[in-house]
């Protein structure tokens, strides 16, 4: 069975910084996307930054410049680097990946806050 388990979620002050990571375990066929996603309450779940297997990486406009992601192939993790947060942020962030086989997996979520 397949886990994604996330770490580093919590309260900070506009301006400051967090940084989550999510480890994968369990049996996976070759991990391919792996990033995170935010869901702020009444609005839907968006993409924040992914990492594809190669190399390439993504990022919502939002974030771009302030965020950033990067994962180890080797330990099938992936960590989320959040500098200058603003209120706005404010959310549960899901880690996510995808195999080459087509099967997605989230997390359980971790709750990131950023008062003003």
């Amino acid at each position: 069975q397949v886990q994604l388990v996330e770490s580093g979620g919590g309260l900070v002050q506009a301006g400051g910084s967090l940084r989550l990571s999510c480890a994968v375990s369990g049996v996976i066929f070759r991990l391919n996307y792996m990033g995170w996603y935010r869901q702020a309450p009444g609005k839907r779940r968006e993409l924040v930054a992914v990492s594809i297997s190669g190399g390439r990486t993504n990022y919502a406009d939002s974030v771009k410049g302030r965020f950033t992601i990067s994962r180890d192939n080797a330990k099938n993790t992936v960590l989320l680097q959040m500098n200058s947060l603003k209120p706005e942020d404010t959310a549960v962030y899901y880690c996510y990946c995808n195999d080459l086989g087509g099967l997605d997996y989230w997390g359980q979520g971790t709750q990131v806050t950023v008062s003003s």
